[in-house]
C-alpha cells in the first residue's frame, strides 16, 4: 500500500524527512501498542529482533523492552525447530 504525506517544507530539508516520518509513525504506534514488536520491524524493513532493539535503543524506545517471557518464548521456538 503506497501511503503519501505532506512534508511542511522547513522538514523538506532533512536528509532524509520520508525515512523520519516513517520511524516516527513507527515508534508511535509501537509505543501505543497499535504495531507488534514484529509488526513495528517489518514496517521498518529491520531483519532480525537484534536489530529492532539496536533501534529501539538508539531512539530512546524502552517501554516496552524485551523480556523473560519473550525470551522464553524464543527459546522454545528454537528447541522446535532443532
Amino acid at each position: 500500500m503506497l501511503v503519501t504525506v505532506e512534508i511542511p517544507d522547513d522538514l523538506s530539508q532533512h536528509a532524509d524527512p520520508a525515512r523520519e516520518a516513517l520511524e516516527a509513525f513507527a515508534i508511535a504506534s509501537y509505543r501505543s501498542g497499535a504495531l507488534t514488536p514484529k509488526q513495528t520491524r517489518l514496517l521498518l524493513g529491520i531483519s532480525t529482533r537484534y536489530e529492532f532493539d539496536g533501534f529501539l535503543k538508539q531512539h530512546e524506545v524502552f517501554e516496552h523492552a524485551y523480556g523473560v517471557a519473550e525470551y522464553e518464548q524464543d527459546l522454545a521456538g528454537l528447541d522446535k525447530a532443532s
